[in-house]
């Protein structure tokens, strides 16, 4: 594996996105990114400036989300929010994209909206949340090309707060889509190394996780087991096994639930509800 412990470091932003979090979880998580090389902090925008102060002295980056975690508010309101965020101290910004007007067609607002951030974020790297639980395949690809024409530098899977987190599959998808010339960031239930490990193989080349420790002295160990290396059936890490009612619009759900039922790779001896 051409992988070390420094290298991982440097793929993960360090997150704490939580509505209750306070001062002190900020800078934990600051000196967590200091002690352990991570590339960046994720934080919500009102901390940046906080962030900018406690990592004046490092190389770690700051990064705020905007928009976040629904994205549906005015490209106006996502365009100031991302330049306060910058002129606070953000080095990239994660913005969460219209996933209605997407969904509803309407494209050219879409790109608008991307296009006005990044505008606004000036040098700052733009990574564009999709949600991609509330989405179809197809769905995925276009909002992908979308991103890339508004001069989008990321894609990113999800919030962490939507239906699903990343999947290998969607992080696979969005790889073949944007190609090598565009980052992508799994993000959302990443909470070990075999998680990290499992997106990583499929294209990731940034990880956004909470976790960030556990996923760095996971990996210290996986160096001397083999076992962490195996495999999973692909159809435990399927986005179908994660499909909900009560959280995906229901046309999406039964996109899902089709796409189990007809996996190649299904498992006849699992349940599936």
């Amino acid at each position: 594996m051409d992988l070390t412990v420094e290298k991982l470091a440097k793929m993960i932003d360090h997150t704490v996105l939580k509505a209750d979090t306070k001062r002190s979880k900020v800078k934990e998580i600051c000196g967590e990114a200091k002690t352990y090389g991570f590339y960046a902090v994720c934080l919500n925008s009102v901390h940046i400036a906080y962030a900018a102060e406690l990592l004046a002295d490092s190389d770690v980056k700051i990064c705020s989300v905007v928009g976040f975690p629904l994205g549906s508010m005015t490209s106006t309101s996502k365009a100031f929010e991302a330049k306060e965020a910058v002129t606070n101290g953000a080095h990239e910004i994660d913005m969460v994209m219209n996933v209605g007007a997407l969904r509803d067609g309407n494209t050219d607002f879409v790109r608008s909206d991307i296009e006005a951030v990044v505008a606004a974020s000036g040098d700052a790297h733009v990574k564009v949340i999709l949600e991609t639980g509330l989405l179809i395949d197809e769905q995925k690809v276009e909002a992908c090309l979308i991103c890339k024409e508004a001069g989008a530098h990321f894609v990113k899977t999800s919030t962490g707060f939507g239906p699903m987190g990343a999947t290998p599959h969607d992080v696979r998808l969005m790889r073949e889509t944007v190609g090598s010339s565009m980052g992508v960031k799994a993000a959302g239930g990443i909470s070990t190394f075999k998680d990290a490990w499992r997106v990583i193989e499929a294209g990731a080349d940034r990880i956004g996780a909470s976790a960030g420790v556990a996923i760095v002295e996971d990996f210290r160990w996986a160096q001397y087991s083999d076992s962490w290396m195996e495999p999973d059936k692909p159809c435990w890490t399927c986005p179908s096994r994660k499909a909900s009612m009560a959280k995906q619009p229901k046309e999406v759900y039964l996109w899902y639930k089709q796409r189990c039922v007809t996996c190649e790779h299904r498992d006849d001896n699992v349940f599936y509800d």
